[in-house]
């Protein structure tokens, strides 16, 4: 059985609603779905109470990030071929000098990638990969005084981050392509997030399928988080990313997105990274990935209003003042 809560954002609560995950969003009613099956809508009340306990605990912070209001992580993405910023920022200075004007603009936390993830990009090696990150890390965390995460799949790599003052792991393969690297999380004391992906980098757009996506992706987050817990890892110090538009079509996109506070049920602050993805270019009418700010910050306040904690984004700026907007008319907060 599925439990979707169903988030409401209005001023006036209704008697007995139950606040979703200690932020600023609350549900009275809840979507119950079995599969192969029909779904229902029930009370809050009538939730299990383990599953309730789950829905409405704050998260806790991870890497001094306090999950009562939204945040914000940076794309730092110092490669020459990621799908949007490809080469904007693979030199040294231009890498420190764009993390200084996101963390100006509001970023609470940059993500420094060294690898592209574009559907068909080629794998890097660990040497290269440590080349484009470490030393731009190390800048960062000499310069200011922010939280730092390592977005990549490899141990080595995220050892020479950590190293250099990186504080979070970043997986997008969910800790399944180098078997050593949760251990190394747990060994290091390190929170992380994991990631659903169907496929690699490439070969995921190929013709990606799913059973009934929401639940199959909840199904695999579940496994992944009850893994890393297995091996050490607090679920309280787990981050969970439903991997928009990796190994996903259009379809499947909109069905996540649609469904996103399912995910509160694994007790795990959520992360939403759909900034300039192409099913945002392809609704939007915006082939250009640069030109796709303003679908990008549609899709992230619809996030935002199902309660997902953090938004990964290109432009931070925006974001930020859109979401400052957001919830000054909803009453969320300033």
């Amino acid at each position: 059985m599925y439990y979707r809560p169903i988030p409401r954002t209005d001023h006036v609560r209704t008697t007995g609603a139950l606040t979703l995950a200690g932020g600023w969003t609350w549900f009275d009613t809840v979507e119950e779905t079995q599969r192969g099956g029909t779904s229902r809508l029930i009370a809050a009340a009538e939730l299990p109470d383990d599953l309730r306990q789950r829905l409405t605990s704050p998260r806790a912070p991870i890497a001094t990030l306090d999950f009562a209001t939204p945040k914000l992580m940076g794309i730092l993405n110092v490669t020459p071929d990621s799908f949007s910023d490809g080469g904007a920022h693979n030199t040294f200075a231009d890498a420190v000098n764009r993390a200084r004007a996101m963390v100006a603009e509001g970023a609470h936390i940059i993500d420094v990638g060294g690898e592209s993830t574009r559907p068909g990009a080629a794998d890097v090696t660990e040497a290269e990969e440590i080349a484009r990150t470490a030393p731009v890390i190390a800048a960062m965390r000499a310069a200011m005084d922010v939280p730092i995460s390592i977005d990549t799949r490899k141990t080595a790599v995220a050892q020479a981050a950590t190293d250099a003052g990186a504080t979070l792991v970043n997986d997008v393969a969910g800790f399944r392509f180098d078997p050593a690297l949760a251990p190394f999380c747990v060994a290091s004391r390190l929170p992380v997030c994991v990631m659903h992906a169907q496929g690699d980098p490439a070969t995921m757009q190929k013709n990606p399928r799913y059973d009934h996506v929401a639940l199959d992706v909840y199904d695999f987050l579940a496994e992944r988080v009850s893994a890393l817990t297995a091996l050490g890892i607090p679920r309280a110090q787990i981050i969970v990313d439903p991997g928009i538009g990796f190994g996903k079509t259009q379809a499947h996109n909109l069905t996540l997105m649609q469904n996103l506070s399912l995910f509160h049920g694994l007790g795990c602050p959520i992360l939403l990274g759909a900034s300039r993805k192409r099913f945002i270019g392809d609704i939007g009418g915006t082939p250009e990935a640069g030109a796709r700010m303003p679908g990008s910050v549609a899709v992230a306040l619809a996030g935002i209003a199902q309660g997902v904690q953090v938004l990964r984004v290109h432009d931070v700026d925006a974001t930020r003042a859109a979401l400052a907007l957001w919830r000054a008319v909803t009453g969320s907060g300033g």
